[in-house]
Parts: structure tokens; C-alpha cells; sequence
């Protein structure tokens, strides 16, 4: 487990639906790759595997719009259909044809979207418990996303309390208080409050029933990591999903939940990085 309270994102990209920050790191003719965080979490996530893996490549962190410290506002379209939009303008940004890509939970809805939809090309895919397969989205997630006006308008503490342990139940082992509390924050500000409601009413399950039918098509390698405890999403769906995808690898990290980066960060960064070295 990596506290980074350094960790800042430095750069800003414009785009189609807010400011994103960004920042790269490792060498500039270095191998590139991108990591996309999921929800309700930010680049925060991927902090030690970014910097591990930045000493072989050249690492594309960013947070998605509606996120972290990229721009939230009223009326954002922050749905997995525009984040999806949003990475395939910034590979273009970054000028990346066929960079590796490594993404978490709804990022890897992204980058599937991204790839299967709108043309964007990677040399390799890794998915760390991905939303990939219907069915997803938990009873209180459902729950959220359907009376988000009124869990809106709890106070501030109340919802606080309400992200804590929503953020909380992501880990298996446990998250250090100093994470936690970085994790939190950007949900805390008046502006974070309505985004948090707002990014869980605008998904649904139908971003992955556009594509579940299409995962025959990626003709590249493709890793699939997956947290043996995640009570999030099952460990079974990481079986379902390496059987739609040719030549796909499945590896389970054992004991892990849902935050692999937070519970297993060593053994997740080696298989990555065995991955990009030899695509196995």
C-alpha cells in the first residue's frame, strides 16, 4: 500500500464534457500506457502501480470528468457513453496510437466502449474487476441512482458518512484512514456532493448491453484481473467474461476485493507488469 499525499495531476486537457487533469510520468520514449480509474474513486487508485510501472513506461494517469479533480458541474454528462468519448479524444490528445491500457471497475466499460464504438486502438488490454457483464449495479447502488435528488439534499456530515462506508466496503483487507480520506474528499466540496448523486442516476446497465455481444471482436491481448473476495462484483463474472473474450488470461488475486490497487497492490503491479513485458 502506497500514501502518496503528493500525489497532484498537473496537466488539463479541455474536454467535451469538462476540464480533465492529467499527468504522465516515466520516460518520454518509453512504452505508453493509460490507466482509467472506475467509481467513486479517482487516478488517486493507481498511484503505486503508476509510479511502479512509470520505471518501463510512459504513464498516462487521468481523472475522468465528473471525478477526482477534474471538472464537476451541474448538468454534466458523465455518463459511461461520454467517459467513453472523453479516452478516445485524449489517446488522440496524447497523439497514442496503440498504447497499452489498464482499467478498474466502470473503466473498464470505458475502455471496451472506447475500443468496440469509437475506433480507439491499444496494443493490449489488462481489465482489474471490471463492469463488463450484465447483470451490475447493487441494490444500493440502485437504490442511489434512483432517488438521487433526495440524497442530494442530506447534510453535509450525513453524506459524508454515506461515502465513507460506501468507499469502505470496496476493500477486503481494509483502507488505511489517510486513503480513505483521499478517496472521500474530492466527494465532500459542495460541487462533489451533487456529482457523486449525479455519476450513479446517470449509468445503467444498458452502457454494457450495447457492447457484451461485441467481446468476440477484440483480437488483442487481453488480461483480466480479478480480487477473489470482491463483494462488489462477483468473482464468477471474471470467468464469464474471460470465456467471451479469445485468448483472454484470467488472474485471480487471491483474498483481494474489489480495490485490488488498495489490498493487493504487489501482486496486481507484477502480473501487470508481466503483462505489458510479454503479453501473458
Amino acid at each position: 500500500m502506497t500514501i502518496d499525499r503528493e500525489w497532484t495531476l498537473d496537466q488539463t486537457y479541455a474536454g467535451p464534457t469538462g476540464t480533465v487533469r492529467w499527468a504522465v510520468l516515466g520516460p518520454a520514449d518509453a512504452p505508453p500506457v493509460v490507466l482509467v480509474h472506475g467509481t467513486p474513486f479517482s487516478s488517486y487508485v493507481w498511484r503505486g502501480v503508476a509510479r511502479a510501472l512509470s520505471r518501463e513506461h510512459r504513464v498516462y494517469v487521468w481523472d475522468l470528468p465528473g471525478y477526482g479533480t477534474s471538472q464537476m458541474q451541474d448538468g454534466q454528462d458523465v455518463t459511461l457513453a461520454a467517459q467513453a468519448r472523453v479516452l478516445t479524444a485524449l489517446l488522440a490528445h496524447w497523439e497514442l496510437d496503440e498504447p497499452a491500457v489498464i482499467a478498474h471497475d466502470f473503466g473498464g466499460c470505458v475502455a471496451l466502449r472506447a475500443h468496440l464504438l469509437h475506433g480507439a486502438r491499444y496494443g493490449r488490454l489488462a481489465v482489474v474487476d471490471p463492469v463488463a457483464l450484465a447483470p451490475w449495479g447493487s441494490p444500493a447502488y440502485r437504490l442511489l441512482g434512483e432517488n438521487a435528488g433526495v440524497f442530494d439534499q442530506l447534510p453535509p456530515a450525513l453524506h459524508e458518512a454515506l461515502v465513507r462506508a460506501y468507499v469502505s466496503s470496496a476493500s477486503q483487507r481494509g483502507l488505511h484512514p489517510a486513503v480513505l480520506d483521499r478517496l472521500v474528499e474530492p466527494w465532500c466540496t459542495p460541487e462533489g456532493r451533487s456529482a457523486f448523486y449525479r455519476q450513479i442516476e446517470q449509468n445503467d446497465q444498458r452502457f454494457t448491453d450495447e457492447i457484451q455481444d461485441r467481446y468476440g471482436e477484440l483480437a488483442l491481448p487481453v488480461l483480466i484481473c480479478w480480487g477473489t473476495e470482491d463483494t462488489w462484483i462477483p468473482v464468477e463474472r471474471g470467468h464469464e467474461l474471460a470465456k467471451l473474450i479469445p485468448g483472454a488470461e484470467l488472474r485471480l488475486i487471491e483474498g483481494a476485493g474489489h480495490l485490488v490497487q488498495e489490498d493487493a497492490p504487489a501482486e496486481l503491479t507484477g502480473g501487470l507488469l508481466r503483462f505489458l513485458r510479454t503479453g501473458r
